[in-house]
């Protein structure tokens, strides 16, 4: 095999509360990963030397590329040298709250270790994901999980929602790091079991799935608080931004009613649905 193409899914955290930080200087969380269609495609092809491309010129810089410094890492893990072509197909938003850097990461991991033969265990990859961000190790295998520590502690859940996401984002690039050294900790721990049942009846749902980091970004970015506001308005049954922003997402039961609120927004936006 010298030729690999894969997708690279977004996700989209349903909740998020953030509870102490650490003495590592990182910070215990709770919430939900849940997988998206959405991808990025990222192609690898075995050539003479390394090289990488994509249809996104902010990504070009090496030193903060994710993709970049999978291979790298994955290269120094393993003595072998990588030598090649690999091209990313940018769909998803960047710095959106929907995990499109950490899933690139984790997915040319798992290509390289494919195309290369190179035997690691999903475990052994989450270690070195890991190593990349706190939520690349659940795109090595991305399933509904309950994640809490740093995001890295995984627990697969049997959750599957019914009716449809619309993504909106409104172009606004939130750093992470600002994010994080901004909130104000509420100590939230998130009860998984009635988020469960909750999510069943679909009643008061706003009260017990929240994301602690609307405060802070909706205070900064009013224009990301609107958004929300407008989803609801719409119909949707459950707003939420997502990670640290600013993608907000609306779940709808009805298809015509997300069709309809899509039309709300701006035509720069990034809008996406999907079926759930």
């Amino acid at each position: 095999m010298d030729k690999l193409v894969v997708n690279s899914p977004a996700k989209f955290n349903l909740g998020l509360n953030v509870i102490d930080k650490r003495s590592d200087g990182y910070h215990n969380l709770n919430t939900i990963f849940y997988p998206l269609t959405l991808s990025d495609k990222i192609t690898f092809t075995k050539a003479k030397d390394f090289s990488f491309y994509t249809n996104n010129p902010s990504l070009l810089n090496e030193k903060n590329n994710l993709i970049v410094k999978a291979k790298n890492l994955l290269e120094k893990k393993s003595k072998i040298r990588i030598d090649c072509k690999i091209y990313l197909d940018k769909i998803i938003p960047i710095g959106a709250g929907l995990g499109g850097g950490s899933s690139n990461a984790a997915l040319t991991l798992r290509a390289l270790n494919i195309l290369y033969k190179l035997g690691y265990s999903d475990l052994e990859l989450k270690k070195l994901a890991l190593k990349l961000g706190s939520d690349v190790p659940f795109f090595i295998n991305p399933v509904p999980s309950f994640a809490n520590s740093r995001g890295e502690k995984l627990c697969k859940i049997d959750l599957k929602l019914k009716g449809y996401i619309l993504l909106v984002n409104p172009g606004i690039h939130i750093s992470t790091k600002w994010a994080f050294e901004s909130i104000k900790i509420k100590n939230t721990i998130m009860n998984l079991d009635e988020i469960l049942n909750k999510l069943k009846s679909k009643v008061n749902l706003l009260k017990i799935i929240t994301n602690d980091f609307e405060e802070v970004v909706f205070e900064k970015y009013p224009k990301i608080k609107t958004i929300k506001e407008s989803l609801l308005n719409s119909g949707a049954y459950f707003s939420l931004m997502t990670g640290t922003g600013s993608t907000v997402y609306g779940l709808f039961d009805d298809l015509k009613k997300a069709e309809s609120a899509i039309v709300k927004f701006s035509e720069i936006y990034f809008k996406h649905i999907e079926n759930l």
